[in-house]
Parts: C-alpha cells; sequence; structure tokens
C-alpha cells in the first residue's frame, strides 16, 4: 500500500478505532450457542420474514418473473398469518414492472440495485442516470456500490462525494451503500468503510455488506463488524442507520442467529425491517418451512411451499 494511502488510513483509524479481531470471532462464535424455542423461535421466524428483500439479479429477468417474485413477497404462503415482506429487490430495467404488479400502496417496497451494480465501474454521470431512472420509474429505496478502488487507495474523501451524489440523486428514496465486504480485505477496512458511509448518511438509510456477487458475501463476523460501527455511530450522533447482510444466508437458522446477533449489539430498535434487512431468496421458503413445523410439528416437503423465489 502507498505511504499516502497507509496516512489515510491510520488517521481514520485513530478517529474510529480499530477492531480486536480474536475477541469478535470469538463474540460471533457465542450466537450460535443461543437456543430459541417455541413463541420466542416462532416469533423471529416471521419477524425474519418481514426482514427479507427478496431479490432477482439476473441477465435472464423478465417482467413475468418478477411479477411472480412480487406476487410471493405480497403472500409468501397460503397462511393468512405468514407477513409479507420487506422488499423486492431487481435491476433498474425491472423497476416498472415491479412497481405495476405491487401497486401503489402495497406494504412491499421496490428496491433497485443501481450505480453500475456490481462492480461500480462507470462514469459517476452515467451511475446518478441510472439511480434516477430507477426513482422516476417507482422505486423506494435504491442500493449502491461503493468505489472501492479508491477506498483502498486512502481516497475518502471521492468515496463519500459518491455517497453524497447517490443520496441526492435518491430523493425520498433510501438508500443502502453497498461495502462489498469479501473486496476490502480486512476488518479494520470493513469498520473504516461503515464509518465514511455512515458519516454521510441519514436516519433511514442503511449500509450492505455485499453484492452477492462474489466468493464471501454476508457472514456473522463481518456483519458484527458493521453493526458495531452503526451502535458506536448512533452513541456519537444520534443517527439510526440500519443494517443489511446479503449474499450466503440461506437457512432459517443462519437468519435467527443473525437476529440473536443485532439484538445483542443493537437492542429491539433495530429488529424491525426499517432497520435491519437480509438481501436473499432462498432463505425465504426455509423461514416459511420451519413456521410450518413450528406450527404442526412436522416438516413439510419442498413442493409445498411456492418456488417462485426458489433460484434467485
Amino acid at each position: 500500500m502507498p505511504s499516502a494511502a497507509q496516512g489515510a488510513f491510520r488517521r481514520l483509524f485513530d478517529e474510529i478505532g480499530s477492531v480486536d479481531a480474536v475477541g469478535l470471532e470469538e463474540r460471533v462464535a457465542k450466537y450460535g450457542t443461543r437456543s430459541l424455542k417455541k413463541a420466542a423461535k416462532l416469533w423471529g421466524l416471521n419477524r425474519a420474514v418481514t426482514m427479507v428483500d427478496l431479490t432477482t439479479l439476473e441477465g435472464k429477468d423478465t417482467p413475468g418473473k418478477v411479477a411472480s417474485l412480487c406476487a410471493k413477497a405480497l403472500h409468501p404462503h397460503d397462511e393468512a398469518s405468514v407477513p409479507p415482506v420487506a422488499a423486492v429487490c431487481v435491476y433498474p430495467s425491472m423497476v416498472r414492472h415491479a412497481r405495476r404488479a405491487l401497486g401503489e400502496r402495497a406494504p412491499v417496497k421496490v428496491a433497485s440495485v443501481a450505480t453500475a451494480f456490481p462492480s461500480g465501474q462507470a462514469p459517476l454521470k452515467t451511475r446518478l442516470g441510472e439511480v434516477q431512472a430507477a426513482v422516476d420509474d417507482g422505486a423506494d429505496e435504491i442500493d449502491m456500490v461503493i468505489n472501492r478502488g479508491a477506498f483502498l487507495a486512502g481516497e475518502f474523501a471521492p468515496v463519500q462525494d459518491e455517497i453524497v451524489a447517490v443520496r441526492e440523486a435518491c430523493g425520498r428514496c433510501a438508500l443502502k451503500v453497498i461495502l462489498e465486504v469479501s473486496e476490502l480485505e480486512t476488518y479494520d477496512n470493513i469498520r473504516a468503510a461503515s464509518f465514511l458511509a455512515l458519516r454521510v448518511l441519514r436516519t433511514g438509510d442503511f449500509i450492505k455488506t455485499s453484492t452477492g456477487k462474489t466468493g464471501l458475501n454476508a457472514t456473522l463476523a463481518n456483519n458484527q463488524v458493521m453493526i458495531e460501527a452503526i451502535r458506536d455511530f448512533y452513541l456519537e450522533t444520534g443517527r439510526a442507520i440500519g443494517m443489511k447482510p446479503a449474499g450466503g444466508i440461506r437457512s432459517a437458522k443462519q437468519a435467527l442467529t443473525f437476529l440473536v446477533a443485532v439484538k445483542e449489539t443493537l437492542g429491539d430498535a433495530w429488529l424491525t425491517n426499517a432497520r435491519y434487512r437480509f438481501g436473499a431468496s432462498s432463505l425465504l421458503n426455509d423461514l416459511l418451512r420451519q413456521i410450518a413445523k413450528e406450527k404442526s410439528g412436522a416438516y413439510q416437503p419442498p413442493y409445498y411451499f411456492s418456488e417462485a423465489a426458489e433460484s434467485y
């Protein structure tokens, strides 16, 4: 790393502190030992359903596929007590189809990835145009990617300036800032990138682990680094920023462990989809399967649940 970048990182770490990696990993290992039973488990499963951003981000996406996803989002299962998910997340070109399928007053929001997702490697003017197009077509939320190259080079001001520009282009929409943690290399860097984003976001916005397009996505450890940054920033400023782990969370057991981490680090105020989301799709059917098991005492076969979201 060039000396200029080293100096920039050193100054930032002096401000925000560094991560005790050993302590962090010991802490997250304990979350998996927590046991949720009966009513508490059922509450957690239903709450996790409400936090899912049901996602399809494939080159073969079609309006029909998006409409099917929206139907699943609104009514995840025939069981009327199962709540809708938080949002449907699609590419900008699919936003208008999602908006049409959900309607204007649906409890499910339309989220769109933007800013040359997943690489972020396009001129800023192009990326902002993509954001504006998604907003104009009816998006409620925008998921952007940061310029990881600039961050790793210690060029923090341009990283923040781009987030501010996207934040302005979003207007009324919530903004989720994707750090792409697998490319940030260390826990310290994840904490640093979190703080750079947190400082220019507003209450109701989110930071997000991953695009889901790299080999390593959301883990309990990088989730912990980010929620601790959110906690420390909240205690310092009073601004409550949300969190979205994305990619690799496929089982209900994983989701419940992530919620334990949130409760023990941020408290009950973050156990809502206004402040915590799961970027996932195959997760939803496992949550539904576990809910059915808690109610009936028996596992249902996979074909018992709609497969509308299984491949995303």
